[in-house]
């Protein structure tokens, strides 16, 4: 026999109750289960905001039609007219005593809790009753039972504690009685010896299916509700969240305790002692499977089941002398707390005896502050203990599951996805049993946290990275057209999803939590945006708040530099193209590196040298793995290359650098190329990477050109200069012909100093073959000394550095 209980969603409009009904018969087809029912959505908090107005001697009529207008809407959908009349009398008759208690305590101006229990009792009672006599249409055997004649509890008003053997006995001797129906009891309310109206506390329909099925030894206890069972989090914060086929009842209790509002945890007790199976089922996915919580659970590969929060707590700190070694404060503080009836969420203690900090609820902060200063008065007078400090605004959140004590390094996961997010860790509790680990965070970060925790544990599911794109020139428009391509790839081999939430250029800005729509972000950019401001930018990406999120940099500009520090600070990672920050001094390259790892983030930067080749990468490796780096010698700049590649034989150096700029190599003015500033930076970068302190003034650059070039006053004076000085190229070019070279502009690194120049070289060097506009790059080193490690392809162009943005992204999701 089966006890089905369904909550206030489940009764709360016409067409869910005839849902309701559908799976009631389903079951009383095979053998007549019990119903508990709750009151329909919302009208206990009707009810409850009724009555504190009567006692502020306020109007509440209002709210009593709305009650009245919602049941007999119900009544008038699923009844026909001729079985009407019975039920509107009865719940007209509820209707009137409620109205007559209203009244009562609108006149006394006063609400004792034995009274509102009484008020509270009319929900269920007319959910109930109304659903019983519709069901009887089809259900011949459907009765209404009143639960509270049947539950009996102490006067605790308002959380009654359930005489559980005298409602066992009382529960069995009725259904025995009744076994032929099918019935459907009052959810919540009780009674004590005296036959006055007491409730269950929060959850208590649940409570009541539970003692049910304890008194009746039911074979399982079902919770039809609005949700598909008991999910891995918050799916209002969680996205990805996931059903749990089935969890143990510590489990269950451990989840339920912190947050998970599916089920209340003194519910399941009664289930618990007698090994009866819970099952939560959604209504109006009835096929759905739910979750089983039981004794007997299979062993699962998940590490844990769940993350439960809890959205607002306060935290109370307990610091003096005076507890160190001193027997039985603990015991004197938790017990003064007990008998004012406030409950301790969470209790830490330093090893050291020396402070206490526990976590109650908001509403509760003060009250146990006051207690304490009367309770401890001669303690704080003597300085043997502060004054307790509270502080608000946090929230708790904690991991669950029966893996934990045999699976390694889940606290290590936890706090490094923590940290990693920058989201600060004020207290840790653990239990011996280590079912459960809890952290007290700010209330602000909860749901970043949740989030990536939940990436951090269920690997099973796409690990998301939330990237903020600045910059939407060739290479931003490239970067988001190989995002758009590659997204299966790396959601089937990679576990990973990139989601844009933020795009920006200098004229319009748009975000979008969910992320943005690859497929038409610039009409969507151009039509929704907002005007752009970096600043602002920066800022709602920041008050985003979402967990492992990715600055990206498509730009040449110094202004987006001043703003990486405090991205860093944000626990935000950096990817950027923009060789400005790194090349800057050597104090702000330092700085960012020194921020980056102080926060817990990432900061790629591979495009600022050779696009989308993997030069930076390769020298970190070669450092890291102990290798020492002799010499660097290498071509970065692919203008440049291409100009000395392709400036032999007839070719002039004049034509050469003229075919350059119009096939789009160079800049507009060619010189600014050819100066060598930008092959500097590269340089530059490169010999801080290998660990040297360089400023760019310690770069020394032998100038290609002769200064009547460089110093012309226009582009087109610039091309008469350089065809005036075609001797001085042509004598270069033929000079390293006689002596079968070739002329190769080159960047080198040795014993921390740095120099730029032109240089002749044979067929033994490996820049000999270079051509087109390649970029290479040769490393001397321990290992690689007779035969230089080379790194050789295009350094330019925008499908080559966005992929190096791509690729520096990826590595960001492979941290996480």
């Amino acid at each position: 026999m089966k006890i089905l209980k369904f909550g206030g969603t489940s009764v709360g409009t016409a067409e869910n109750i005839r849902t309701l009904l559908g799976i009631v018969a389903e079951e009383a087809a095979d053998e007549k289960p019990v119903v508990v029912l709750s009151a329909m959505s919302g009208v206990t908090n009707l009810l409850a905001e009724m009555a504190e107005k009567a006692e502020r001697g306020e109007e509440y009529d209002v709210f009593l039609k709305e009650i009245e207008a919602k049941h007999f809407a119900v009544i008038r959908a699923l009844l026909p007219a001729a079985a009407q009349n019975p039920v509107f009398t009865k719940l007209k008759i509820f209707f009137n005593e409620l109205e007559d208690l209203l009244l009562a305590v609108n006149n006394l101006r006063e609400l004792s809790l034995q009274t509102k229990d009484h008020i509270l009792s009319y929900g269920e009672r007319c959910s109930t009753f109304m659903v019983a006599h519709i069901a009887s249409q089809k259900l011949k055997a459907a009765i209404f039972v009143e639960g509270s004649d049947l539950i009996k509890t102490d006067n605790n008003f308002g959380q009654a504690k359930v005489d559980t053997a005298l409602s066992e006995l009382l529960i069995s001797d009725f259904y025995h009685a009744h076994a032929d129906n099918v019935l459907f009891v009052t959810g919540f309310i009780a009674s004590n010896i005296e036959g006055r109206m007491t409730t269950l506390g929060r959850g208590g329909s649940d409570y009541t299916a539970a003692i049910w099925g304890s008194a009746i030894k039911a074979s399982e206890i079902q919770i039809w509700t609005d949700v598909n069972g008991m999910m891995t989090a918050d799916p209002r914060m969680v996205r990805k969240a996931f059903s749990l086929p089935e969890l143990s009842y510590t489990e269950a209790m451990e989840l339920s305790y912190f947050g998970a509002k599916v089920i209340y945890p003194p519910t399941m007790i009664p289930a618990f002692l007698k090994k009866i199976p819970i099952v939560i089922k959604n209504t109006f996915q009835p096929a759905f499977g739910g979750t089983y919580i039981r004794s007997d659970v299979k062993t699962s590969k998940l590490p844990i089941k769940g993350i439960s929060s809890i959205n607002q707590i306060s935290i109370i700190n307990l610091t003096g002398s005076g507890m160190v070694g001193k027997a039985g404060f603990s015991g004197r503080l938790f017990s003064l707390l007990s008998r004012e009836q406030i409950n301790i969420v969470l209790i830490t203690q330093s090893s050291s005896e020396h402070s206490i900090t526990f976590a109650v609820k908001p509403s509760d902060a003060q009250t146990a502050v006051n207690f304490i200063k009367k309770e401890f008065e001669l303690e704080l007078e003597a300085k043997k203990l502060e004054y307790p400090v509270v502080e608000n605004s946090l929230s708790v959140l904690a991991i669950v599951g029966e893996n934990m004590k045999r699976t390694p390094g889940i606290s290590g996961r936890l706090f490094h996805s923590l940290g990693r997010n920058g989201i600060n860790v004020r207290a840790i509790a653990q239990g011996s049993s280590e079912y459960n680990i809890s952290v007290i965070i700010s209330a602000a970060d909860l749901s970043k946290a949740v989030n990536a925790v939940h990436d951090a544990f269920f690997t099973n599911l796409k690990r998301t990275l939330n990237i903020f794109c600045l910059g939407t020139g060739n290479i931003g428009k490239t970067l988001f057209n190989q995002l758009k391509e590659q997204m299966p790839f790396l959601a089937e081999n990679n576990d990973l999803h990139v989601k844009v939430v933020g795009i920006s250029n200098t004229r319009k800005m748009v975000f979008d939590a969910d992320g943005l729509s690859l497929d038409n972000w610039e009409a969507h950019l151009t039509e929704h945006g907002q005007a752009a401001e970096l600043h602002s930018f920066i800022q709602q990406m920041r008050d985003l708040n979402l967990p492992n999120c990715v600055f990206v940099d498509n730009t040449a500009s110094e202004v987006p530099i001043s703003f990486y520090q405090k991205i860093f600070e944000s626990s935000i990672s950096i990817v950027t193209c923009n060789k400005k920050g790194n090349s800057a001094s050597f104090a702000q390259y330092k700085s960012f590196r020194d921020t980056a790892r102080t926060f817990g983030v990432d900061f790629y930067y591979e495009t600022n040298v050779g696009a989308g080749l993997p030069i930076i990468r390769t020298l970190k490796e070669l450092m890291v793995s102990g290798d020492k780096v002799a010499r660097i010698e290498a071509i970065l700049s692919g203008t440049i290359s291409y100009i000395f590649n392709n400036f032999k034989g007839e070719a002039g150096f004049y034509e050469t650098v003229k075919e350059a700029q119009e096939l789009g190599y160079t800049e507009p003015d060619p010189r600014d190329d050819l100066n060598g500033k930008d092959f500097m930076r590269k340089m530059l970068i490169l010999a801080r990477d290998a660990g040297y302190p360089l400023e760019a003034e310690n770069v020394k650059i032998d100038n290609i050109l002769p200064d009547d070039c460089l110093n012309a006053t226009s582009v087109e004076d610039f091309y008469v200069q350089l065809k005036a000085n075609a001797s001085y190229f042509e004598d270069l070019k033929n000079r390293a012909k006689k002596e079968n070279k070739v002329l190769r502009y080159i960047g080198q690194l040795e014993n921390g100093e740095v120099s730029i120049g032109l240089q002749m070289v044979d067929d033994s060097h490996p820049f000999y073959m270079l051509s087109g506009s390649d970029n290479i790059i040769s490393f001397t080193t321990d290992r690689y000394k007779s035969r230089p490690l080379v790194v050789k392809g295009p350094g330019a162009g925008a499908e080559v550095t966005a992929a190096g943005v791509f690729a520096d992204i990826i590595n960001v999701g492979s941290n996480h």
